[in-house]
C-alpha cells in the first residue's frame, strides 16, 4: 500500500474516499444506501467520527472527517467497511426484489476468493484514500468537490436536492445526516 496515502494524525481532518470492488453500482437502490447512513451515524454516536461532509455516489462513497479526542479514524473506518460489507451483501442476498443479486454476490465472492483477508466475499476495495486537508484552500476544494459529485454525474441539478448528502444541510436545509459544519 503506498505511503502517501495514510491517516498519520487524529487531530486532522481528511478528505476520504472508499469504492465498491469492481465499481458496482450497489448505491442506486435506497435499502443499501440506508444501511451506509445508519452506520455512519452509529459511528458519530459511539466511536467518535466527526463528520464534516458526505456524499453517496452510485459505487463509493465521499467523506470528509476526523475524530474526536481518543478516537482512532483508521479503526473507525475499519469498523464502518467492515460492518456494512457483511450488512449490505447481507441485505443483496435477502432481496427477493434484486434484480441484479446473483450478479452482485458473484463479483462480491469472486473479488473476495483474491483475497485472503477475506473469508467469503469482499463488498469495499482495500483503500480509503485518504488526503490530509492541511489548507483552508483543499478543505474548500474538496467540499465542492463532495457537493458537486451528483451533479456532474447528472443524478440531480443542484447539489442540495441529493439527499445522499451533506450539501442540504450546507444550503440551509436538511440531510440525512447531521454534519458538523466547516467555515
Amino acid at each position: 500500500m503506498s505511503t502517501k496515502y495514510k491517516i498519520r494524525d487524529n487531530q486532522k481532518l481528511y478528505f476520504l474516499t472508499f469504492a465498491v470492488v469492481a465499481w458496482v453500482d450497489v448505491f442506486t437502490r435506497k435499502a443499501y444506501k440506508d444501511v451506509l447512513i445508519e452506520s455512519l451515524r452509529y459511528c458519530q454516536q459511539q466511536k467518535k467520527l466527526d463528520l464534516y461532509a458526505y456524499c453517496i455516489m452510485p459505487n463509493h462513497v465521499h467523506l470528509i472527517a476526523g475524530v474526536s479526542e481518543g478516537g482512532n479514524l483508521s479503526h473507525v473506518l475499519r469498523d464502518l467497511k467492515k460492518f456494512t460489507s457483511v450488512s449490505i451483501i447481507k441485505a443483496i442476498a435477502e432481496n427477493q426484489q434484486e434484480s441484479r443479486r446473483d450478479w452482485m454476490l458473484w463479483i462480491f465472492r469472486r473479488h473476495g476468493a483474491r483475497n485472503s483477508n477475506n473469508t467469503h466475499y469482499q463488498f469495499w476495495q482495500q483503500d480509503n484514500h485518504p488526503i490530509e486537508l492541511n489548507s483552508n484552500l483543499l478543505l474548500a476544494q474538496k467540499l465542492e468537490y463532495i457537493h458537486q459529485n451528483p451533479v456532474r454525474a447528472g443524478i440531480c441539478y443542484t447539489a442540495e436536492d441529493y439527499i445522499y448528502s451533506s450539501a442540504g444541510q450546507y444550503a440551509g436545509g436538511e440531510a440525512m445526516l447531521t454534519v458538523k459544519l466547516l467555515e
